[in-house]
This record gives structure tokens, C-alpha cells and sequence, in this order.
């Protein structure tokens, strides 16, 4: 499939998925005011996972697959979502949105470090990124992110990032579905579900006459739009624009979520999020950058996202 990245379409997309998905770590904020974390996660996903499985039932995409791959699937669904995206949620109760993003952003570098260890060896240059990047999360985590959060969420929020660069990893190196929107039906469902199940056990209890318009508009608006819109933009990029263009929203997501809480939540933001937040991007951009430069081209069914289908080792995934 050709990749144009002059193509109007494409760009629309990609400030589709710049701000929706940058956007979500607000619409998380706003949903855990009331509604509580991991059981509004669960309801998101698993919503999320009927809409998206009866599109593919009306327009007749089969549905079967292998055990083994629907193991898969729910492994990284396990991983990305319930230990990723749950633990986002958990941590916002303790940190601001933009600070979360900031720390999800490390994800990139994550995957690096998992590379290493698994023998493979990335180009100096992306050491260098990984190296800048931690020194920012390093920073960012030792001076507990100022008056914008607890070392207990930081804690959280980055032990979720690590959650999902695992799922991320292992994506491309196991049975999966074929097709990549199956996939993510099935790692949404399993991964809703395990988040309602955690919610449970955690003694998280839903009282519907507590919950405020708010939070329902905001979960609304993860289900539909965070979710559905910004994963179906992504997918489509995927074909049909470079993938050093679209990687971008790796760093970007942080920088939209940000400005977002600030606006909307008056969320502080402190010098230390601004150095620390400046080495993160730098060091993801860097390594990003250097990657694709050094990487053969990729044949698209291995190019598909994790948080809503299937990511390469090296490409950063970051949808909250």
C-alpha cells in the first residue's frame, strides 16, 4: 500500500490521534473524579470491545481464530490494558494527567531496554535517547514530580509503563489474529473484564446515583472517541503514511496532555515537569528518530498498535 505523507487525509488523521490520544489522560482525570478507576477502565474496554465486535460482525469480518492466538491476544490485553492502562487510572487518583503523560511517554525506552536484553543491539545514538530520556524520568520521579504528585503514583504510573512495554514487546514475537481490529476486540474484552475482576477484589463499588454527568461524558468520550476513533485513525495511518511520521505522536501525546490539564483542571505545572518533561521527549524523539533511519521498511500487518492491536518492538505505544 503506497504511504503518502503529503496526503490531506493523512494529516487530519494524525491530529486526530495527536489529540485524542493526548487527550484521554484528561478524560481518565475527569472519569475518576466519581467513577472509580480500574472499574471505569473496565467499563471503557470492554464497551469499547462490544462497539468495535459487532462493527466486525455487520460488515461480516470472521471472527476465528486459533487458541493459541486468542490466548495471545489476551496476554497482551492482560498486559497492555489491565497493567498498562489500568494502572494510569489508578495513578491519576495521586498525580495530574500531564504528569502521567509525561511518565507513559518513557515507553519507547522501555522497549529498548527490553531489546537489550534479549540480545538485540540498537544503534548507539538510540542509547543516547534512552540514556536522556531516563535521566528525565529519573528526575522526574526523584523530585516527585513537584506539587503534581506523590512518589506512590509515580510509582504506579511507571510500573504500568513498564506493564505495557512488556505487552508491546512480546506482540510481535507471538501468535496473534491476523487481523489487527480483531485483535484488539479480543485484547479490549480481556483486558476490560480483568480490570472489572481487579476493581472487585480491590473493593472498588460502583454507586450510579454518585457518579456525575462529568465522569459519564468523559467515559463516553474514551470509549467512543479515545478508543474507537483515535485507534481507527492509527490503523489507518499505518497504511498510508510513513512510519517516522507517524510515530510522532509519541512525543507529542505528552506535550497536548499537558497544556489539556492545565487548561481544563488548572493542573500545576512545575519546573521540574518542564526539565524533566523536555528530556523525555527528547530522548523518545531521539530514539525514534534513529530507529526508523536504521530500520528496513516493515511490512504493515507487523505495524499495527498494541493498546488496540499489535506494535513492533521499537515503535513507541503510548494510547492511555
Amino acid at each position: 500500500m503506497e504511504r503518502n505523507g503529503h496526503d490531506a487525509r493523512v494529516w487530519l488523521a494524525l491530529a486526530a490521534v495527536y489529540v485524542v490520544w493526548g487527550s484521554t489522560y484528561l478524560g481518565i482525570a475527569i472519569a475518576i473524579q466519581t467513577l472509580p478507576p480500574m472499574t471505569s477502565g473496565g467499563l471503557r474496554f470492554v464497551a469499547a470491545a462490544l462497539v468495535l465486535g459487532t462493527v466486525l460482525l455487520v460488515r461480516a469480518v470472521p471472527l476465528r481464530m486459533r487458541w493459541r492466538e486468542f490466548g495471545s491476544a489476551a496476554l497482551v490485553g492482560l498486559l497492555l490494558l489491565a497493567g498498562g492502562n489500568g494502572m494510569v487510572a489508578v495513578a491519576e487518583q495521586h498525580i495530574s494527567s500531564g504528569l502521567a503523560a509525561l511518565l507513559v511517554a518513557s515507553t519507547p525506552l522501555w522497549l529498548i531496554v527490553l531489546r537489550t536484553v534479549f540480545r538485540d543491539r540498537p544503534h548507539v545514538l538510540t542509547f543516547a535517547g534512552v540514556l536522556v530520556g531516563f535521566a528525565g524520568v529519573a528526575f522526574l520521579s526523584l523530585r516527585g514530580g513537584g506539587a503534581s504528585g506523590s512518589g506512590a503514583g509515580i510509582t504506579v504510573v511507571l510500573l504500568g509503563s513498564l506493564s505495557w512495554s512488556v505487552g508491546s514487546f512480546l506482540s510481535p514475537r507471538i501468535p496473534m489474529p491476523a487481523n489487527p481490529f480483531v485483535a484488539s476486540t479480543v485484547e479490549m474484552a480481556v483486558g476490560g473484564v480483568a480490570l472489572l475482576v481487579m476493581g472487585l477484589v480491590q473493593g472498588e463499588r460502583l454507586h450510579l446515583a454518585t457518579v456525575s454527568w462529568q465522569s459519564w461524558t468523559a467515559l463516553a468520550y474514551l470509549v467512543l472517541v479515545g478508543s474507537l476513533v483515535g485507534f481507527t485513525s492509527y490503523i489507518w495511518l499505518l497504511g498510508h503514511a510513513p512510519i517516522s511520521l507517524v510515530s510522532t505522536y509519541a512525543y507529542v501525546n505528552p506535550v497536548v496532555a499537558v497544556l489539556l490539564g492545565m487548561a481544563v483542571l488548572a493542573e500545576p505545572v512545575t519546573a521540574a515537569m518542564l526539565v524533566a518533561g523536555a528530556l523525555i521527549v527528547v530522548g523518545v524523539a531521539l530514539v525514534v528518530s534513529t530507529e526508523r533511519r536504521g530500520r528496513p521498511a516493515t511490512p504493515p500487518e507487523e505495524e499495527t498498535a498494541a493498546g488496540a492491536g499489535r506494535v513492533t518492538a521499537s515503535q513507541p505505544a503510548s494510547e492511555p
